[in-house]
């Protein structure tokens, strides 16, 4: 019974068909957004009355790898989770989105992670995390998921987790030649210069590219915004992009002359929630760099800002994820 179960699961990876092989491995996150809505964010000190509140599924890796399965990427994500309420129905939400959750672990030592979100009338949002099982996803976890990495397209991590973590999952994806995204969010003041050397596309926003350069970014300054894209690009990651809200995207491409800078006007769309837009970009992103390979990378992050345009125009996180909004030309090649 105990050989034939083992056995069963090896032989199964053995024989995995092509539509069952990920293209998109996410390692990451996994929350429960706690979300409050209100007029305005209060003050230190200050009570005041909300307007309404929802409980929805977030962590940034949770949300780049179900935006990335809703607009069809074949994906697998890499997480822990707690053995409770929030973590069970977190497994099941994976299911429910066709998402591998083979390497989707629970921990019996910390609960689920939660996120406490308040978003006020301007869609602006402000964010408590509590990681809770997230730092307890190890190095030999993303090694137990080799095999699952060897068959990605695209390899997606963030900062939700222990950086070793993400480092060794970018080295994994390096090593069987996957595009490796890191998503520098939540923003750090430095990096191990490894993750610059393993990562192909560095994804961050205004406020993560400010902490991490020390420099002041602006939305409003395009061409000091241009100037921290060549810092960052000169740490050694293969490109950078830097989301800047309603002003666009800045990006750099391989294989491009250094120093060149693109920007990518965002769409103008009436604002309901932030929460969760930068997400919605990464995961789209990897979908494009796994399903559309051949359109030009300024095409594809053209189109991830749009997709997360869309998504700012719902309350929620996963919740605003709505691929019925999304026209049909943008998943096509």
């Amino acid at each position: 019974g105990i050989a034939a179960t083992c056995y069963w699961k090896v032989d199964r990876r053995l024989i995995m068909s092509a539509s069952e092989q990920p293209q998109v491995v996410v390692v990451g996150s996994c929350m429960i957004d706690l979300i409050s809505y209100t007029s305005r964010m209060p003050k230190p000190g200050e009570t005041i009355h909300g307007r309404n509140f929802s409980q929805g599924f977030g962590g940034k890796g949770a949300n780049q790898c179900v935006m990335a399965a809703r607009l069809g990427a074949r994906t697998a994500m890499v997480a822990k989770v707690g053995d409770d309420t929030f973590g069970h129905s977190t497994i099941q939400n994976f299911k429910d989105n066709h998402i591998n959750y083979e390497h989707v672990q629970v921990s019996k030592e910390s609960s689920s992670g939660v996120a406490a979100i308040t978003v006020d009338d301007q869609g602006e949002n402000a964010i408590v995390i509590v990681s809770g099982a997230n730092l307890d996803l190890r190095p030999s976890d993303v090694q137990q998921a080799e095999s699952l990495i060897a068959m990605a397209t695209a390899v997606v991590c963030q900062l939700e987790v222990a950086p070793e973590v993400s480092l060794a999952a970018l080295k994994l994806g390096k090593k069987h030649g996957a595009t490796t995204i890191l998503n520098v969010a939540p923003g750090v003041p430095s990096l191990d210069p490894d993750f610059y050397h393993c990562t192909d596309i560095l994804c961050l926003n205004e406020t993560e590219a400010m902490m991490l350069t020390g420099v002041l970014v602006s939305a409003s300054d395009l061409e000091g915004a241009r100037g921290v894209v060549h810092r960052l690009q000169a740490l050694g990651a293969g490109c950078v992009v830097l989301t800047l809200g309603e002003s666009g995207v800045l990006f750099t491409a391989v294989g491009e002359k250094e120093g060149v800078v693109h920007h990518c006007p965002a769409e103008k769309v009436d604002v309901v929630d932030t929460t969760g837009a930068g997400d919605a970009f990464v995961g789209a992103l990897a979908y494009y760099l796994a399903c559309h390979a051949s359109l030009s990378f300024e095409e594809m992050v053209r189109r991830s800002g749009v997709i997360a345009s869309l998504s700012v125009t719902s309350k929620g996180t996963q919740l605003s994820y709505c691929i019925d909004k999304i026209p049909k030309v943008l998943l096509t090649s």
